[in-house]
């Protein structure tokens, strides 16, 4: 009599626990069909072409690697250096000019101004595109109201060259470093500070000492953030640039479209993997000193 009362007990507890467990899984499962249908599918797809060749001839399939090895060659090569140069140039220039924007904001005693600059920093770091590139051209193009003002076409200024692409990006990149940045900035701790100045520390001891090893991992994280903007970015690249500096972006868009050569779709796509594998690759650089930087931040 005491076994059967303890398995009808045991009974319903179990299902109680069942009943408990299964919304948490629901939940995730309208998750786990947006992840699968937005980025597992496209991305099966692009490894599925990229590896595919066709034949003209037949209309036969097969796999091989000629798509890649063709996507690291001549032009394509070229273009996919240009982008990882002009990519790792601005988002050097964006993380450094970012840090400084935001530490003057962190430190200000002035939340007004706080608080105006990462409103504006939202909106411009959403800012992009042809506008961009349109409000540049009118600013700094060749009959820019700037360019003109200032006699920059006879200095031999041109907005159309690589130097150019960078100042457009740097226009969003900065104020996407400052709100990436201001966080950790928000999270070094007085008590360090007041530390360092106890033991006789200067300012530039500080900063070399605790406040940048500190930081490093979230700069890293910030500079990644802005490589893989600048890296992707492809609509003010196209209505500014053109094909005058190579890009793999504009790039993958002519060989999708057949602007240069019929049929290279595939190629296209082996230029998408090698893309990944690039932001690959910076993230593997990027993770572990995310969670060393945590584990300081959050003590």
């Amino acid at each position: 009599m005491t076994a059967t009362l303890t398995r009808v007990d045991v009974a319903p507890v179990a299902s109680q626990k069942r009943r408990r467990h299964a919304p948490g899984w629901l939940a995730v499962v309208p998750l786990l069909a947006f992840v699968a249908l937005a980025f597992g599918i496209p991305a099966l797809a692009m490894l599925n072409g990229a590896f595919t060749v066709k034949d003209p001839a037949t209309g036969a399939t097969s796999y091989t690697t000629a798509n890649l090895t063709a996507s690291l060659k001549g032009a394509y090569l070229t273009a996919l250096l240009g982008s990882v140069k002009l990519s790792a140039v601005s988002a050097v220039i964006s993380t450094v000019l970012g840090l400084l924007v935001a530490q003057a904001v962190v430190t200000s005693r002035f939340r007004a101004l706080r608080e105006a600059v990462l409103t504006a920093s939202g909106v411009l770091a959403n800012f992009g595109g042809v506008p961009l590139a349109f409000a540049f051209v009118a600013t700094l193009g060749n009959s820019g109201v700037l360019t003109r003002y200032f006699g920059l076409a006879d200095k031999g200024w041109s907005l159309y060259s690589f130097s150019g692409l960078v100042i457009v990006y740097l226009y969003f990149l900065i104020p996407l470093m400052v709100l990436t940045i201001t966080p950790a900035l928000d999270g070094l701790r007085v008590q360090w500070r007041e530390a360092a100045r106890n033991n006789g520390a200067t300012a530039v001891q500080y900063w070399r000492h605790i406040a940048l090893p500190v930081l490093a991992p979230s700069l890293l994280g910030g500079f990644v953030l802005l490589f893989g903007s600048a890296f992707a970015a492809y609509a003010t690249a196209a209505a500014m640039v053109g094909s005058s500096v190579p890009l793999v972006t504009l790039q993958i868009a002519d060989a999708i479209s057949g602007n240069v050569l019929v049929g290279q779709e595939n190629v296209a796509l082996a230029l998408s993997l090698d893309m990944v594998l690039v932001a690959g690759l910076v993230m593997a650089v990027y993770l572990p000193l995310q969670r060393r930087s945590a584990r300081w931040l959050d003590n």
